[in-house]
């Protein structure tokens, strides 16, 4: 380290200027998007019938796919390093915000009325004789 650390934001972020950081961080950047594309396919073929986690998982695969396709433009076209800086911040709290502050709340809503649901299914269904069909008498026809 030659300059202050201040003075490498205003340097275009290549090979030369950052010989340590360059390849890890778009390497990193790649397998990052290639990830997040699997994992959105994966949990949203699990996820189906849940539409909370479902959305989650849609707003995941989106910032993923802005942040670290930001990052390979940036280390593509050489941006200067405060721009990669801003985009690894801002990307950050961006999965912060959405992971642990957008969708807990909706998520417990969703499980208080799956919680619900499976409790009235279970009411209905308590007595053994909610799941036997009573005998009809002699004198009654099936009607068709």
């Amino acid at each position: 380290m030659a300059l202050a650390p201040w003075e490498y934001l205003n340097k275009q972020f290549n090979q030369d200027n950052f010989p340590d950081i360059f390849v890890p961080l778009w390497v990193a950047a790649a397998v990052l998007l290639v990830l997040t594309v699997v994992l959105y396919n994966v949990r949203s073929r699990q996820l189906h019938r849940h539409e909370p986690l479902r959305t989650l998982q849609e707003w995941l695969l989106w910032t993923g796919l802005s942040v670290f396709g930001l990052l390979l433009v940036a280390t593509i076209f050489e941006f200067y390093f405060f721009v990669l800086v801003g985009t690894l911040v801002v990307g950050c709290a961006a999965f912060i915000w959405i992971r642990f502050f957008r969708f807990p709340p909706m998520i417990a809503l969703y499980n208080e009325q799956l919680r619900r649901a499976r409790f009235f299914s279970q009411a209905r269904y308590k007595s053994p004789e909610a799941t036997v069909r009573t005998k009809r008498s002699r004198g009654q026809r099936r009607r068709r």
